[in-house]
């Protein structure tokens, strides 16, 4: 037997998103240009010099975050992709999720950091971030699309919004795991609590917080396909193509471009972290 009424949630939803779109318009008009700015621009980065040039770049980074072997393997994944005829698409979807990982870090470690320092601040993001991490990703394409309208701006956005929340809880793990007697330490010889916060907490922190950041780039990669279907382009546009196509072969194309994409920027990032944790052991 069903209730004889309804709450009219949805409702709600679209009378505040009106609200929004007509009361915001120039906010997100802004937005719009500065996210299509950004992007413009290391899209151009990326894909204007020749393949080989660029391969060499990011193998040189592996090398030197991780060792020959990371180097090596990055050569070898990116000739692949260069090998499929993805390469075109693999730095549309890269540029999209190194600016949608850059905002979201900047909006998640310092939340994180915040949400460490006060209890308050904690009980509040807490069931933001689970909302935000457990809706489905698709939704948040729909209000992205109403305020930014079709291209990759919306996919951008989406991605920010899905992939903020272990940002912010594994700042504020790392931040509350900081031994309390070092802090303390820090206390009594007279810091301020900017300073503790600078030389003690997020150097011993860092490794939590760049498993955050790993795990922001990695549901931002998962989002690539969805902000393909908003007309983001890119690696998920090829995906969804062969979905409507029922193309098997250009879908495991694009599909293991993204793979090695997200091995890449996975093995970089965790270097990363393990770097900084050795080189903190070193000068304690």
């Amino acid at each position: 037997m069903t209730p004889d009424f309804r709450i009219p949630l949805g409702d709600w939803v679209e009378v505040g998103l009106d609200w929004l779109t007509t009361s915001l318009e120039g906010f997100f008009a802004l937005i719009r240009s500065i996210l299509v700015g950004a992007y413009d621009g290391l899209e151009w980065l990326l894909a204007a010099p020749p393949y080989w040039a660029v391969i060499v770049v990011f193998a040189a980074i592996a090398w030197w975050a991780s060792g020959w072997k990371l180097g090596v393997g990055t050569i070898v994944g990116f000739a692949v992709i260069v090998g499929v005829d993805q390469w075109s698409n693999a730095m549309d979807s890269l540029a999209l999720v190194i600016i949608a990982t850059v905002v979201a870090v900047a909006i998640s470690v310092p939340l994180g950091i915040w949400a460490a320092s006060s209890l308050r601040v904690s009980a509040i993001v807490r069931p933001i971030m689970d909302f935000m991490q457990t809706m489905p990703a698709m939704v948040y394409l729909i209000p992205a699309l109403v305020m930014f309208r079709v291209g990759v701006v919306p996919g951008i956005v989406a991605t920010i919004i899905f992939s903020m929340a272990p940002g912010v809880r594994l700042t504020e793990l790392g931040i509350r795991g900081v031994d309390k007697e070092v802090v303390e330490a820090g206390h009594a010889f007279g810091s301020s609590p900017g300073r503790i916060l600078r030389q003690i907490q997020l150097p011993l922190a860092r490794p939590t917080i760049m498993a955050g950041v790993n795990q922001v780039i990695m549901l931002s990669l998962s989002m690539v396909v969805i902000a393909g279907m908003v007309g983001a382009g890119g690696l998920g546009g090829d995906v969804v193509a062969s979905l409507s196509r029922i193309d098997a072969g250009l879908g495991f194309e694009a599909g293991i471009a993204v793979v090695i994409l997200a091995i890449f920027l996975d093995r970089v990032t965790a270097s990363f972290g393990k770097s900084k944790t050795r080189s903190s052991t070193k000068a304690a």
